[in-house]
Order: structure tokens, then C-alpha cells, then sequence
């Protein structure tokens, strides 16, 4: 593609991205199960209407646009008195943003306390973000990962003994995203405190809807401010918060703790430059469509919400586990859950048979399994999901026998040849692979894939066909 010679109609232009979105997954209808939260239309268009009046907007300067200082503040405000935030916070552009500050803010925390530690480390256990594995590499940080319990949570004991005079951060999950798991917190940060250490809660995913399950009478493990020992705490409002996506709050119990994730230079011929976040220019739409969201839905909404999500969860859970071959992984605490399967049956062929259901869901591994976020726009639909999912299972053992031979061959062939070929086919094979993304159409059989990528020989070449797959899959 290149830039028009002359410009189109607009009428021309709404009518490609139409075409265009036909081809994506739905994301209102309740049959995606990630990246996508969605409360009602009602919410859908209040958040598209304040979007709009700020869509020219920039909150880089706050004295340019004080509206939108204002909002920010009322949103961290919120945010805070939701989570008992003693302290201060910051607006952010999503769970990443503020995983990468939280540690930016501990490294620089450390730095000025203990300059002569050459690389600090971050414990974390195996559930634990990647996110936080990202801001890592990018902030010259070593992260840990400690084991999980045999329920999936956090090892507090490992962590312990991972401890060393380098560790500068202690990281626990409420929950974690894979399965749904909260990680002991208080635990957590008391094993912090009791070294002098940091603690970060990624609440990303849990943190605008644990308050409100709690609000009805769910068992809640303790994981915010009330927690001593919690020092930073992250939480996103385009999840549970169902505003558009580009917003997320960072608390700090400790004010000076947070100044050590600004950035301020002063030697500028263009003027003193000061960010408080990773980004420079930050959208006025995401801050408008966010402070009107919380505003609309308020306590009570909220409370509503998460009330008819966790009855869908239970129904889901109760669903799952009386279909004979599958199982829950891990002890889910809240409103997302993994669905894993006994052998014969393979979990990742009935991910495939349910997409070509018109069913979305993530597929995970360690164990292989498939995820579910469930939230308010699921309750609708729990009865037809199950159904098919019964029915997909039903199929899977018909033929699983049989398909479990060829797979194991099918696996150990790979192994044995991604072991003997040279590296330049495997990556040849790797673009090939790849190449799907590029069909407006890719398939969603994933099995095949998850197989060939169980069968090589390391993470390191995992991590080098996926390289490859993004290196293609960004080709212009």
C-alpha cells in the first residue's frame, strides 16, 4: 500500500474498515473469552461519546489541558480510596506501563540506597506477568522465578530462598492471569518488610473486581493496601473497569517511592522536560472515556457486575468439572479459569473444535490448557458454551485414541529433526509457520502448532521461532 494520490471519501473509507473488522473476532456477543471486556452497549457508547471530545487532546502538559488533570487526579482518587491507598498514584496506559514503572521505581528506589548492586533482581513467581520479564530486559534487571504451590500459587518458602543481596523487589499476583490463582500477599510482603524490600502487587486483572466480589459476600484473600508491607500496586480500568483500553492506575504507599519513576531533564533548548510516565504524549480520549465509565457505573454498578460475573464463573466451574476428562487447573479465587485435560484427550484440539464454533479462547501451556476471563457479557451465554463444549469433548474422545498415536509420533519426529536440521531451515520452517498471521482469514487450528512447540528442544528456540513469527507477521 501507499499514501492516495488524492484522498478518499470518507463514505468510502468507514466502508473498508467495515470490511475490515468482518473479519475480526466479535467482541460483544460474549464468545471471545480474552482481550476484550465488555459491559453493556449502554457503556459502550458513553465511553465512545467522551472519547470523541478528547480525541485531539494531549495530557503531556497538564497546565495546557487542566480538564484533564483534573480527571486524572478524580481517577487516581477513586482508585485509591477503592484499594485504601494511603499514599499517591499514577495514570498509565495499561498493565505493562505500570509494571514497567513499578520497577523502574524500585530499581532507582535501590539504586539510591545501594549503588553497589551491579544487576538487582526482582523475585517473581512462575505465574507471575511477563510484562514484568519485559520491563526487565529493558531496565537491566535480572528477574527470579520461584516455583508454585500445588494449588498454583505462589511458593513463599522459594521465594525466601531465592532472596539474595541483590533482590530489590518481591512480586505476588491478585490473581494470576494464567489460572486465576491469588498469590498469599501478606506472606509476601511480610517476607518484604522483614528485609527492608519493596513489594508490588500486580492486581492488573483482579484489582477492579476482587473489592466489589468482596462487597457481595465472596471470600476475598486480603492483597491491597491493607495489607502492611504492600508498598506499589497496580490495576487496570480497561479490564474490569470496562473502559476503553489506554487506562491503568499505579499506587504508591510512599510518595518518594513514586519520584523515582519520573523523568525530568532540565538541559533542553526546547524547555525543561518532566514525564511522569514511560509515555511522552498520552491520548485526552482514554482519560475522558475512563472518568466517564467509573462515574456512570459507580458502586453500585460495579457491584452489579461483578455479581452476575461470578455467578457465570460458578456456573462455568460447575459446567467444566462434570464433564468427565477435564479438570480446573490450579484453585481459581476469583473470575478466570483454565480448563486442562486428561489424556487421552488433547486440550488443544478441542480449543480448535470450539473455534470453529465461533468460540475464542486463549491457549496456555505448563500445563496445556485453555483460559477463560469471564465477565458480565459472558452470563448470557455460559449454557450455550458448555453445551458445545460437551459436545467438542464427545468428539475429541471418539477420536482420541487414534489421534494420540499420531501426535506423540508426530512430536517425537519434530523433536528429532528441529535436533539434526540445521538452524537456517528451522527458521525457514519458522516463516513459514509465520505466514499464516499474514491471511486475512489465519486459521485458529493451534494444536499442530502447540505440538511442534512442545516437541523443541528449548525455550531459547521457542523464543526464536516466535521472534521469527513477529518479524514476518510486522513485514509491511
Amino acid at each position: 500500500m501507499r499514501l492516495p494520490s488524492q484522498g478518499l471519501s470518507k463514505e468510502s473509507i468507514l466502508a473498508e474498515l467495515d470490511a475490515l473488522k468482518a473479519q475480526d473476532t466479535q467482541s460483544t456477543d460474549g464468545r471471545l473469552w480474552s482481550l476484550v471486556y465488555y459491559h453493556s452497549p449502554e457503556v459502550h457508547e458513553l465511553a465512545q461519546a467522551a472519547y470523541a471530545r478528547y480525541i485531539a487532546e494531549n495530557a503531556l502538559n497538564p497546565l495546557a489541558f487542566p480538564s484533564l488533570r483534573r480527571m486524572e487526579n478524580d481517577l487516581i482518587a477513586m482508585v485509591r480510596h477503592l484499594l485504601h491507598c494511603p499514599g499517591v498514584g499514577t495514570l498509565t496506559s495499561g498493565g505493562t506501563e505500570s509494571l514497567f514503572l513499578a520497577l523502574k521505581a524500585a530499581r532507582d528506589y535501590a539504586r539510591a540506597r545501594r549503588p553497589h548492586i551491579a544487576q538487582p533482581e526482582v523475585i517473581a513467581p512462575l505465574s507471575a506477568h511477563p510484562a514484568l520479564d519485559k520491563a526487565a530486559q529493558y531496565l537491566g534487571l535480572r528477574m527470579v522465578h520461584t516455583p508454585l504451590t500445588t494449588e498454583g500459587a505462589a511458593d513463599v518458602a522459594a521465594m525466601e530462598a531465592a532472596l539474595s543481596e541483590r533482590t530489590i523487589l518481591l512480586v505476588g499476583s491478585a490473581p494470576s492471569y494464567p489460572h486465576g490463582v491469588m498469590d498469599p500477599i501478606p506472606e509476601i510482603a511480610a517476607l518484604a518488610a522483614s528485609r527492608g524490600l519493596l513489594c508490588h502487587v500486580d492486581a492488573c486483572i483482579g484489582g477492579f473486581i476482587l473489592p466489589f466480589l468482596e462487597r457481595i459476600g465472596v471470600p476475598v484473600p486480603p492483597f491491597d493496601f491493607r495489607v502492611e508491607g504492600v508498598t506499589s500496586l497496580s490495576v487496570d480500568l480497561h479490564k474490569y473497569g470496562y473502559t476503553p483500553k489506554g487506562a491503568s492506575v499505579l499506587l504508591y504507599r510512599d510518595r518518594e517511592v513514586r519520584r523515582h519513576q519520573f523523568f525530568v531533564y532540565g538541559g533542553w533548548p526546547g524547555g525543561i522536560y518532566a514525564s511522569a510516565t514511560f509515555a511522552g504524549t498520552r491520548s485526552g480520549g482514554a482519560i475522558a472515556a475512563a472518568w466517564a465509565v467509573l462515574r456512570y457505573l459507580g458502586e453500585a454498578g460495579y457491584t452489579e457486575a461483578a455479581r452476575k460475573t461470578w455467578e457465570a464463573t460458578q456456573r462455568l466451574r460447575d459446567g467444566i468439572q462434570q464433564i468427565p476428562g477435564l479438570y480446573l487447573v490450579g484453585k481459581p479465587a476469583a473470575t478466570i479459569l483454565a480448563i486442562g485435560a486428561h489424556p487421552p484427550l488433547d486440550i488443544y484440539a478441542i480449543g480448535d473444535a470450539l473455534a470453529k464454533r465461533g468460540w475464542f479462547l486463549d491457549r496456555q501451556q505448563k500445563p496445556p490448557s485453555l483460559h477463560l476471563t469471564v465477565t458480565v457479557a459472558h452470563a448470557a451465554v455460559v449454557e450455550a458454551f458448555l453445551r458445545d463444549l460437551e459436545a467438542v469433548v464427545a468428539e475429541e474422545k471418539h477420536s482420541a485414541s487414534r489421534a494420540m498415536w499420531r501426535r506423540r509420533l508426530g512430536r517425537t519426529v519434530t523433536h528429532t529433526a528441529l535436533r539434526i536440521l540445521p538452524s537456517r531451515w528451522v527458521r525457514t520452517l519458522a516463516r513459514w509457520v509465520s505466514a499464516t498471521a499474514r491471511n486475512p482469514r489465519p486459521s485458529r487450528r493451534t494444536a499442530a502448532i502447540y505440538g511442534m512447540m512442545a516437541a523443541l528442544p528449548s525455550q531459547d528456540s521457542v523464543e526464536k521461532l516466535v521472534e521469527d513469527f513477529l518479524d514476518k507477521t510486522l513485514e509491511g
